[in-house]
């Protein structure tokens, strides 16, 4: 095992974490970055080291999470391409879909809310089409944060995740990190239908 995990609980990986978005300081604090921010909240209440180390296609990290060894990433592919990432971080420690939590941003929610999810399809978003393609499954459990719709139906939905957070909504996305972190910890620990109960808007 890498010196890298030494400092963590004993044993191998049980659990992924992926938080997706772009890479690249002109997407930071974006709509569509949402995971990214959700998986970083979640390293820096586990006191995880940020997510530096580069590996999978990925920047990664390690905290505990739930009593399991978890190992956060973030795709580095750019959104469309996040499954090549994902599916080669499952290869290595031989995950199935069921041990794979993506978080990632949805625009029919706003800002603030949360909708967990055990499964299901990619509901139009590019980075999880391209996870469930390349995986062959539809299987991961998954937290949605609200970003907002758009302001108006003509505007265009690229300009719109691409663009920032107002003081107000970035106020309840902090919010719904926190709350996220704290959905994702239940569900580390196989219990989804709680985390559903409590933190699905």
């Amino acid at each position: 095992m890498p010196l890298f995990f030494s400092k963590h609980a004993p044993g191998p990986v049980e659990f992924l974490l992926v938080g997706l978005g772009n890479p690249g300081k002109q997407y930071e604090n974006t709509r569509h970055n949402a995971g990214f921010m959700a998986v970083d909240r979640i390293a820096e209440k586990q006191h995880a080291a940020p997510l530096k180390r580069i590996k999978f296609k990925g920047t990664v990290g390690e905290c505990s999470l739930g009593g399991k060894r978890v190992l956060l990433l973030k795709p580095s592919t750019y959104m469309n391409l996040s499954g090549q990432s994902v599916t080669e971080a499952m290869a290595f420690y031989k995950l199935p879909p069921e041990k794979v939590l993506v978080l990632f941003d949805d625009i029919n929610l706003e800002p603030g809310k949360l909708r967990i999810r055990r499964k299901g399809s990619d509901g139009g978003h590019n980075g999880m089409k391209n996870i469930i393609y390349l995986s062959g499954s539809d299987q991961f459990p998954r937290i949605k944060l609200g970003v907002g719709k758009k302001p108006h139906p003509d505007y265009n939905l690229a300009d719109w995740v691409l663009s920032r957070f107002t003081e107000q909504e970035q106020k309840d996305l902090s919010l719904a990190l926190e709350n996220a972190a704290a959905a994702a910890e239940l569900i580390v620990r196989g219990d989804i239908d709680r985390a559903m109960n409590l933190y699905n808007s």
